[in-house]
């Protein structure tokens, strides 16, 4: 089974879904801004993407502008800071299994899913 951290707002999200409804493939929507992870769900994906928090950071967002540009924040910290601002997670992050990526650009979707 698949999992999409989803954004409909986002034309990137609605690309990646429609990658998995034109292939049929069964997959799990997660609207992270209405369910926000965890923190131990964003160190999960993390792993699975072999990243560090700060670069799964959307630097454009105003939020980041406004609170967290030009600041040093330890992993940690930038974990619990995505946990309780979900609009800075790239997306959308697709997992299979183990291992996940982000679906940017999304060219990179299909051959993952094989």
């Amino acid at each position: 089974m698949y999992k999409i951290y989803h954004n409909n707002r986002c034309s990137k999200s609605r690309e990646a879904l429609n990658i998995f409804q034109k292939n049929g493939l069964k997959v799990e929507v997660i609207e992270y801004l209405k369910t926000p992870p965890t923190q131990k769900i964003i160190k999960e994906l993390l792993k699975m993407l072999g990243m560090k928090a700060e670069e799964i950071i959307r630097k454009g967002e105003p939020v980041y502008k406004g609170q967290f540009a030009n600041k040093k924040y330890t992993e940690t910290q930038w974990i619990k800071i995505l946990s309780e601002n979900p609009i800075l997670i790239e997306r959308p992050i697709i997992v299979k299994g183990d291992k996940a990526i982000i679906g940017r650009p999304t060219e990179k979707i299909v051959p993952f899913l094989k």
